[in-house]
């Protein structure tokens, strides 16, 4: 018995580190050669001359007029929308956590499609519903494009799923008792729910809000599409500094400050995360969910269907329907001919395209975001293997810009040329992927006991044989939601592609935001088209990951 503790003891802590450094060094890398190394290639070629710092530019650009109004409106209108998103859609975590209902399954969905969808889509949506000949155009005569309404309402729209999923997940799981004795002891209705429900839902709904805060913060593809020339955020400017004023030092500049925001809200984000996840009691959430009762409720479960109805339905009905405006589906065909000008083939190839790059992509960021997620569920995981967790949320807060433009600016010499290479397009879909990848995995392989992987690891089980026979078994749901997840977000991602899509290769929301960029009803009706084929294949997608998904995977 002695002789076997003394074989084993001198080889675990060497195994054990071995094990960590392999689960880590394949994302480190990652993330430093494709994020870390092409942001600061970008910001490097615009605050350096000559070899010099030239820190002063920030001080210039800060006092610059039309910078501060971009800082103004980009932190104004973020908070604007977080406030919306929250006062609509509370309701709905609500009727979502506590009641059952026929249809909650397919609602829930629904609920969740403009979340998946590319801001491009959003964008072109809202533009079909409030837009020149639009819905309201052609009924009231009633125009909000180019108005920072309608920027509002497309941030409601597609921030709605993360309060309902964020809130309403912990809300299932809080035990209803609590708020009925304080009913019972004489508190009313309303105050119960402020002192009882309402101090244990504060860490979801101010994560939900902070992860509201941070897509509008960095919001591009809706006020590229629906803000004009008047309205512009640090993620707009960022593209137009760059792409067509070419001035990278006030780009660099914007970007630093953009980076300095985002760190700070995934700080507060990260803390009220640990919060949810350690001082709370949870129940069951399937036994917390009941039919409505009374007036009232029924009402209430009215109210949020129609909310869904006309804020989240109503856009994407109306975008199908200027797409079928044209006889004989006259824009779709005419996306299979080609035109000689900005698109190099036919806009419909766009739709291959975009399915074979977010193929690779949704593989890159499985494998990656996979081997994070393990490595940050080890036990002897040590400080910098948990410091990098927050690290893999910052591609969705950093500039995808400016990550786009470094691909270009960083990639482009031996034996990392990669500018004419078709996989430079995934690699910038994948860094969107990953976190997703992870937060979606986190939660189950933290559920698995770790003493499974002890005693695999006491019988001589290698650490792949370990995941493979204990880990991959209790995990391959989560990862196949996982793959979807990264799999729909790699499809619509715009930012970065805008640069780095080859003409004769473009992805759908490149093409959408060309033909909507080019004069002509032809241009419109077939941009409707292409948003409408790539909303489908999203919500395909997520109607698959909702039939997968359970009570202990993740909610992004």
């Amino acid at each position: 018995m002695d002789l076997a503790r003394t074989e084993v003891r001198p080889r675990k802590p060497l195994h054990h580190a071995a094990a960590r450094f392999g689960l880590m060094a394949v994302p480190v890398a990652f993330f430093a050669v494709f994020f870390a190394y092409p942001v600061a290639a970008i910001v490097t070629r615009g605050l350096k001359a000559d070899g010099t710092w030239q820190l002063g530019r920030i001080t210039d650009v800060l006092t610059q007029p039309d910078i501060r109004h971009v800082l103004w409106f980009t932190t104004w209108q973020a908070l604007v929308s977080t406030a919306l998103t929250l006062l609509v859609a509370l309701p709905g975590a609500y009727v979502f956590a506590r009641f059952d209902f026929p249809g909650k399954q397919v609602l829930r969905a629904v609920v969740t499609v403009p979340f998946v969808l590319p801001t491009v889509v959003v964008g072109t949506a809202f533009l079909a519903l409030v837009g020149r000949g639009g819905l309201l155009d052609e009924w009231w005569g009633v125009r909000l494009d180019t108005t920072v309404w309608a920027i509002l309402l497309a941030h409601v729209f597609f921030n709605y799923a993360v309060v309902v999923r964020t809130v309403g997940g912990l809300w299932a799981q809080l035990d209803p008792r609590q708020e009925e004795a304080a009913r019972m002891l004489g508190a009313s209705r309303l105050r119960a729910w402020r002192t009882v429900t309402l101090p244990a839902l504060g860490p979801a709904v101010a994560a939900a809000a902070l992860m509201v805060f941070l897509f509008t913060f960095t919001s591009f593809g809706v006020v590229q599409i629906l803000g004009g020339p008047t309205f512009s955020t640090l993620e707009v400017e960022i593209y137009r500094q760059t792409s067509e004023i070419f001035d990278l030092s006030t780009a660099a500049v914007l970007t630093l400050i953009q980076f300095a925001a985002v760190g700070a809200v995934l700080a507060l984000h990260a803390w009220t995360v640990r919060r949810r996840e350690t001082a709370l009691r949870l129940v069951d959430a399937s036994v917390t969910a009941r039919r409505p009762r009374g007036a009232g409720e029924w009402g209430l479960l009215a109210g949020v269907v129609g909310s869904v109805a006309v804020l989240l339905f109503l856009p994407l009905a109306v975008l199908v329907q200027r797409s079928l405006d044209a006889p004989d589906f006259g824009y779709y065909r005419a996306l299979t001919r080609g035109d000689g000008g900005v698109f190099l083939v036919a806009p419909i190839e766009a739709v291959g395209n975009s399915l074979e790059y977010a193929l690779a992509a949704t593989g890159i960021a499985v494998v990656v975001g996979g081997l994070a997620a393990t490595a940050l569920t080890r036990r002897d995981a040590g400080r910098f293997v948990r410091g990098f967790d927050a690290l893999l949320m910052l591609p969705l807060g950093v500039s995808a810009v400016t990550v786009g433009f470094g691909f270009l600016i960083s990639l482009d010499e031996p034996p990392l040329d990669l500018r004419q290479s078709w996989i430079l397009v995934p690699l910038a879909q994948a860094l969107v992927g990953v976190p997703f990848v992870v937060r979606t995995m986190l939660p189950v392989l933290r559920a698995v006991d770790h003493r499974l992987r002890e005693a695999a690891a006491v019988l001589g089980a290698s650490p792949w044989r370990a995941w493979r026979e204990v880990d991959l078994p209790m995990v391959r749901r989560a990862l196949l939601i996982a793959a979807g997840f990264a799999f729909a977000v790699s499809l619509g991602e715009f930012g970065a592609t805008v640069f780095i899509a080859r003409p004769d290769n473009p992805t759908l929301p490149v093409a959408v935001a060309r033909l909507l960029g080019r004069a002509g009803d032809l241009n419109y009706g077939q941009a409707m088209a292409l948003s409408t084929i790539l909303m489908v294949v999203c919500a395909v997608a997520l109607l698959v990951l909702e039939r997968l998904r359970t009570d202990r995977t993740g909610e992004f």
